[in-house]
């Protein structure tokens, strides 16, 4: 494993702390500026919350989170390679509060939800349309209620007219950046 596939947490409990994943297609955590402002986004609603990251990759998104007093992180990662380094990073933190699966997401998200997520993360390996298919499959899955915010990172920039046409349900854009290549935002399903 080569010492540039690491990233270090940037706020809360485990402020500092570094983590190393392995190479995989599609795999790019998500950069420490990015996370700095979805998590200054969502600071004073974030705490005690339950999150569901689907594709997970390196899990600086599910990390964070944990790091910054989440309930529960549910995280998915396809890759068997990078779940096994999830796993390790987890049992490094010796932390009950975060879970991660080796499955498909999109698998994942047909088995109804016995439970709702108060953030959901996406950031999934680019130029794959996996963006409408995950945002259909969180609502008629019940992982998501008018409460929930959605977390996305993509390659193009997330606009009203695509959510309406793609979802066909009502989610507003709450905030929205762009960094270099990668575009981010932050819905709420009304």
């Amino acid at each position: 494993m080569a010492n540039s596939n690491s990233f270090q947490i940037i706020g809360g409990e485990y402020r500092g702390r570094k983590f190393s994943f392995p190479d995989a297609e599609g795999l790019r955590p998500t950069p420490s500026k990015v996370r700095e402002t979805l998590f200054n986004w969502i600071q004073f609603e974030s705490f005690n919350k339950t999150y569901l990251d689907l594709f997970a990759g390196s899990g600086a998104l599910s990390f964070e989170a944990l790091s910054r007093g989440a309930k529960q992180v549910i995280s998915v990662e396809k890759d068997l390679n990078a779940f096994k380094s999830l796993e390790k990073n987890r049992k490094l933190l010796k932390s009950e509060k975060i879970r991660f699966f080796n499955r498909d997401a999109l698998d994942f998200l047909k088995q109804k939800s016995t439970e709702t997520f108060d953030f959901v993360l996406l950031d999934p390996p680019f130029n794959k349309n996996f963006i409408s298919k995950a945002l259909k499959a969180l609502k008629n899955g019940d992982f998501v209620t008018s409460e929930s915010k959605i977390y996305i990172e993509s390659e193009f920039e997330i606009t009203q007219d695509f959510l309406k046409e793609e979802t066909s349900e009502k989610i507003e854009i709450i905030k929205q950046k762009q960094s270099g290549a990668v575009s981010y935002c932050l819905l709420k399903i009304l």
